[in-house]
């Protein structure tokens, strides 16, 4: 996966530190890496932004943003009240595809979810996925509401005959409820794909150092990783399957 496209279900489930996990399990492993957020919203000059968070955890990578807007909305409306050219797909995958020639993994971090609009013409973080021919990593929340999120992020992929790689949990709660650990079970039917992954809720309070260390433990072999995903879910959804409310580490 020289290329591969993050997105969410939704807004604030924490796509910037799984970006960023991913990021670190692969620099764990010697491998280049670069980071592309294709447009970057809510932010000021100077401040740092969602790219800067990811080399702050990862360590380091090449960090790309193509532009940013001041305004917290979806990218085309940030553009458009601030005045400013849109980022469209096709410029996102020509980035893409230049830091790909020089790393060996490049990690494009869309904003919100995957049809949010890029530009006037209705451009997605999905048109910029088929440009590319890369694999898209979907990640979702732990709780109520996020099977459906999931599911209708993945018929959206499959309509546009993309590849989902797998869903990733961007926030899982130190004390699960039932809903949580049901859906541990449920979100790979729900997606069609494997569950790749589940990043412990605080993680991107940690220490760098700490944050590199424990990486790969959230994340599938296939994010360069050693987290079970069997393992996991027995250990989380002891209490779902028997009925009962203990959940992982109760006694």
């Amino acid at each position: 996966m020289p290329v591969l496209i993050v997105t969410g279900t939704g807004t604030e489930i924490g796509k910037t530190v799984v970006t960023a996990a991913v990021a670190a399990a692969a620099l764990a492993r010697g491998r280049t890496v670069a980071v592309l957020k294709p447009a970057q919203t809510g932010i000021g000059p100077g401040e740092r932004g969602d790219v800067a968070e990811a080399v702050r955890l990862a360590g380091p990578l090449t960090a790309a943003e193509l532009a940013r807007f001041p305004e917290p909305l979806a990218p085309a409306t940030a553009a458009r009240r601030a005045g400013a050219a849109p980022v469209r797909p096709d410029e996102v995958a020509v980035a893409a595809e230049k830091l790909a020639a020089e790393h060996d993994l490049v990690l494009v971090e869309g904003a919100g979810g995957l049809l949010v609009r890029f530009d006037e013409r209705g451009g997605t973080l999905a048109d910029a996925a088929r440009l590319l021919d890369a694999p898209v990593l979907v990640v979702a929340p732990a709780g109520l509401g996020t099977l459906n999120m999931t599911a209708l992020t993945a018929e959206a992929l499959r309509t546009r005959s993309l590849t989902l790689a797998g869903v990733v949990i961007g926030s899982w709660p130190a004390v699960p409820g039932l809903a949580e650990r049901c859906n541990l079970a449920d979100l790979p039917e729900a997606a069609g794909a494997p569950l790749l992954g589940a990043v412990p809720e605080g993680a991107g309070s940690l220490d760098p150092v700490e944050f590199r260390a424990r990486a790969p433990r959230w994340l599938a072999p296939r994010l360069e990783g050693h987290w079970d995903a069997a393992r996991f879910e027995a250990e989380a959804g002891a209490g779902a399957r028997s009925g009962t409310r203990s959940g992982p580490g109760r006694k």
